[in-house]
This record gives structure tokens, sequence and C-alpha cells, in this order.
């Protein structure tokens, strides 16, 4: 794990929940906060992934996230998950899958479950997570999207569709929400390092082409983008809402 280097007080014993928390990204999302002293629950559908990433956390003294088993396709359960793990302070909604498809061959069901598994979960855990945060006065979300669609990238547009809708239920959210000093922020992750990626997509070629595009040559890893994610749940960006925060070595 490599904790962020910078503290925030105001997270300390905060409530905090993190969709697709069991690997990637959110692994470390996960990570982060708790090496910040929140109290993290986070879901996922790894189950072996999820009890070891909680285990080894708490070996290294930071407080044991809560893993429950919860797909979120399944609104029913996502928000009865969401509505125990709280009241929360931050919601992430991180869960998402970049799964490649031939456009030709998208069935109205396939389509459907795309944009379940990477938008529509996001408004029904706001939908839960809101009226506690509403009777509170304050909250933190932090709703991911990503840079491909604004690179124009090709080979999964029910997956590029998702997350561009993302950045518009982010706006829209931090207006109805503002007014209940609640904060609805969209991060852009670029291309991170992930096990998943380095095993699927990652070599010379593709290498080359991130190495030109990147105003910064080095790789992006997922704690570059957990940093900002406690940046934005923590007190220090109370008046930051309504945007989207891009972490892609400046190639968009």
């Amino acid at each position: 794990m490599q904790p962020s280097d910078a503290i925030y007080p105001s997270l300390r014993d905060r409530n905090v929940l993190v969709t697709g928390g069991a690997g990637g990204i959110g692994a470390s999302v996960v990570e982060h906060f708790c090496a910040q002293g929140a109290r993290v629950t986070f879901l996922d559908i790894a189950d072996a992934v999820a009890e070891e990433l909680a285990a080894r956390i708490a070996a290294s003294g930071h407080p044991r996230p809560q893993y429950r088993h919860v797909d979120v396709t399944d609104t029913a359960s996502l928000q009865d998950a969401v509505r125990a793990a709280g009241p929360l302070h931050v919601l992430v909604n991180n869960a998402a899958h970049d799964e490649r498809h031939d456009w030709r061959e998208v069935t109205a069901e396939y389509w459907d479950q795309r944009i379940a598994v990477n938008l529509r979960h996001q408004f029904f855990a706001i939908q839960a997570a809101a009226p506690a945060m509403i009777a509170a006065g304050a909250g933190s979300i932090i709703n991911f999207g990503s840079t491909s669609w604004r690179l124009g990238m090709g080979g999964m547009p029910a997956y590029t569709a998702s997350k561009a809708g993302v950045e518009a239920l982010t706006r829209s959210f931090a207006r109805d929400l503002g007014p209940h000093g609640i904060r609805v922020n969209c991060v852009l992750p670029g291309w991170i390092m992930t096990e998943r990626q380095l095993a699927l997509w990652v070599n010379e070629t593709s290498e080359a082409v991130r190495h030109a595009g990147q105003c910064l040559k080095d790789r992006l890893y997922p704690p570059d983008v957990a940093r900002l994610v406690l940046w934005l749940a923590a007190d220090d960006s109370r008046m930051a809402t309504a945007q989207t925060w891009t972490v892609d070595g400046g190639w968009m």
C-alpha cells in the first residue's frame, strides 16, 4: 500500500462507502481512506480478493474496512447496502467495467447491462445516500468517469456513452444537492496501470501511444487517483463542486 503523504484530519472517523472497492483504483481508494482513519465500507462481487484486501489493511494497523458482496446492477441490494453503511459522509461511485464490444453485435439487452454497470448504479447509490447527507447538512459524493470518451476512443460505445453520462449526472446532482451542503464531483482517470490493464492491454505499441500522448511521461498508478479522491472528500475542498478532475498525465 502507498498511503498519501498528506493527512486530512477531517477524514478521521468519517463514514465512507466505495463501490467496486476490491481491486484496481477502488482498492487503492479503500486503502487510502483507511490510512486516514476513516470508517470504510466497500462493495464488490470479488469475495476472495475483497477479503484479502480487508485483511491486509487490518494487518497494516489501520481500521479494517467492512466488505459487502453486492452486485451494483441489483438496485435493491445496492440501495440496501448504501443505507446499511450510513449515514454516510462520503460516497465514492467507482464501480465500472470497460469491456470492449463491437457495435455491430450489441443487443438491447447488452446495452442495458453496460449502462447498468457503468452509469445507472451511480444514480441509485446517490439516491440512497443523499437523504442522510441532507439531514446532516454536509457530504461529498465522488463519481468516476473516464477520459476514454473525451479522447474519442472506439471499440466500447456503451462504456464511453455511460462515462459521458456520469459527467452530466454529476453536474445535475451538484445543483440539486448543493443547497444542502453536499458537494458532487467527477474524477476522470487516464490510463491507470492496474493489474487488469497490464494483463490485457499494455504492450510495446500501446505504451508508445501513451508516452506520446501524455505531457508527463511516467506511468499512472491507482494511488495517483486515490490521493485526489481523498482531497475531494476532505473539508480542504469544501467549495469545490460540480467539477471534473482529470488525472491523466496531461494526455487529454
